[in-house]
């Protein structure tokens, strides 16, 4: 429920400060008092369109935050754990509006969207007057209000399960014969493609392992052609191996005659002629590691050759390939094994639509029976409210092969106000004060079943007086037992059966008109009231009337 409304520079209104208790509230005041203006005020604050014109003069921006007390699983809580906001203890709305038309949302002192704050405000506050019509136009909330009052919301939420659960199945269906329809149209190309691609097998990061080993190869193909340029120097025909074997054995034969003037020179030749031995070794093995493949640059260059033309033939990175030949192995997997998936999905498909076709079928039975006990419980409220010759009816249209998440049921509210003539829609039928008896007649026949919290009624009772106005009041007072129910009001008799009275008034403050409210204790209730029977001159008679209201309604 409401439990307190801080208004600051709105309009006539510079700083206001309400409470709210439960049951029924009612706000009177003489006309121009500024009870729409408090009204706006709250409308701001949850969510209601913004206005540089409700700033008040002078003032740079208007302040308006609406306090609410609220139960732990009401909806408004899901919103706010959705949208990441603490949800525990008090609910505070805010908006700013500035003077240059622009405004900002606060939930629990978070900025939020404006959007947000008028889903939240949706779900805590319902504002009816002889004008508004937004319960009253929109089919779904005529359908939502008949599931609540049959109690259906749990049959309306498997309905839209079902229906959920069928458009999946659907889809799924629907995607597998477009995946197939495709796949067959090239599938000639597919299988080719897929062959040619499994052959050739590339492998993740494959390019550029062979690039490196390409370039490694080459190094070495290099190297090779060096160690057989020194094996040719060292032990190939430009070696000098066999002179130096002939020198030694000359010195070897005259060393004898020598002395040992030739020793040193033969030790030296023959150290020479083993070192080119080893050498002559030594390139031998490096010849042979060189040569270990020697196929092994040409296969490199083969294969990375091969993946950067598939690359190109299919117009893709050599390194998505790999993937290229898992989607295409894929799509041919669906094209050979996609029949029967698509029999298997056809199937699922068909017994989600029988699912749903079944629930949606029994809620439309249920609701059916709803209408009718719907139509007799309001019918029922209209007689006291003066409206003895009108008739409440609910249509519910069934189109079974045009189900949506809410059913195969259109739900319209129609009226009959005079006999003899058709049914027609409530907004179109009845004129502004009979549309707002209409309204009370159905929150009633609700009680607090599809309603807010926090219900709010603007003059529903102009026009009227006397045993109707008496009605009104009985009935606001018969939903305020279950709802906070606030209520602008000129008539009397409903501010008789008021738990709470606030009076609405203008005063001066310097050289300024303000707004202000006042909350009337059992003595000024009486004088206000009074004031509504009689006008500017109150009478003891008056007042006499105003203690026989409050007797009687107490």
């Amino acid at each position: 429920m409401l439990v307190a409304l801080a208004i600051r520079d709105i309009v006539l209104i510079d700083r206001l400060n309400i409470d709210f208790e439960h049951g029924l509230t009612v706000l009177t005041g003489e006309t121009g008092a500024g009870k729409s203006i408090l009204l706006d005020a709250l409308s701001l604050a949850l969510g209601g369109r913004g206005d540089s014109a409700l700033v008040r003069h002078g003032a740079e921006q208007g302040d308006v935050t609406a306090v609410f007390d609220l139960g732990a699983d009401h909806p408004a809580r899901s919103l706010l754990a959705e949208s990441g906001i603490a949800a525990d203890g008090d609910l505070i709305l805010r908006r700013v509006q500035g003077g240059d038309g622009r405004s900002r949302a606060f939930v629990n002192d978070q900025p939020v969207s404006v959007t947000l704050l008028r889903q939240l405000g949706a779900a805590l506050v319902e504002i009816h007057g002889q004008h508004d019509d937004r319960a009253m136009v929109d089919p779904h909330v005529h359908r939502a209000l008949l599931d609540a009052f049959g109690g259906l919301d749990a049959e309306a939420a498997a309905v839209a399960l079902a229906h959920r659960e069928r458009r999946e199945a659907e889809r799924a269906s629907a995607d597998l014969r477009k995946r197939i329809d495709a796949a067959r149209t090239e599938g000639d190309y597919l299988r080719a493609a897929v062959e040619e691609l499994t052959a050739l097998a590339p492998e993740p990061g494959e390019e550029d392992a062979l690039a490196d080993r390409r370039q490694t190869l080459m190094r070495a193909e290099k190297l090779a052609v060096d160690i057989t340029e020194a094996q040719e120097i060292v032990a190939g025909g430009g070696s000098p191996v066999p002179t130096l074997a002939s020198l030694v054995r000359r010195l070897e034969r005259k060393a004898a005659d020598a002395g040992p003037l030739f020793t040193g020179a033969i030790a030296a030749i023959d150290r020479a002629l083993v070192a080119l031995d080893e050498a002559a070794a030594a390139l031998e093995a490096a010849a042979r590691a060189a040569e270990a493949d020697p196929h092994a640059l040409e296969r490199a260059e083969e294969r990375l050759f091969a993946l950067r033309a598939a690359g190109r033939k299919y117009g893709v990175m050599v390194a998505d390939l790999p993937a290229l030949a898992e989607r295409m192995s894929a799509a041919l997997a669906a094209l050979d094994s996609g029949e029967e998936q698509l029999e298997a999905l056809d199937r699922a498909a068909a017994e989600a639509r029988a699912r749903y076709d079944r629930s949606a079928v029994a809620l439309s039975a249920k609701r059916q029976k709803a209408a009718r006990l719907l139509e007799k419980a309001v019918t029922a409220e209209l007689p006291a409210l003066k409206l003895d010759r009108a008739e409440f009816k609910v249509a519910v249209e069934s189109e079974p092969g045009q189900g949506s998440e809410f059913g195969i049921d259109t739900v319209g509210f129609n009226v009959r106000t005079n006999p003899g003539t058709q049914p027609g829609p409530l907004m179109k039928i009845a004129s502004g004060g009979e549309l707002a008896r209409f309204l009370l007649a159905l929150k009633v026949a609700l009680a607090d079943r599809g309603s807010a919290p926090t219900l709010v009624f603007d003059e529903i009772d102009t026009a009227v007086g006397g045993a109707v106005a008496d009605a009104i009041g009985a009935r606001l007072a018969r939903l305020a037992s279950g709802v906070q129910v606030l209520s602008v009001t000129h008539a009397p008799q409903v501010a008789a059966r008021a738990g709470a009275h606030l009076l609405v008034a203008k005063d001066q403050k310097g050289r300024a008109t303000v707004t202000g409210v006042t909350r009337l204790d059992a003595p000024r209730r009486r004088e206000e009231i009074a004031r509504m029977l009689a006008g500017a001159t109150i009478t003891d008679e008056a007042r006499a009337a105003a203690d026989r209201l409050i007797l009687g309604a107490a």
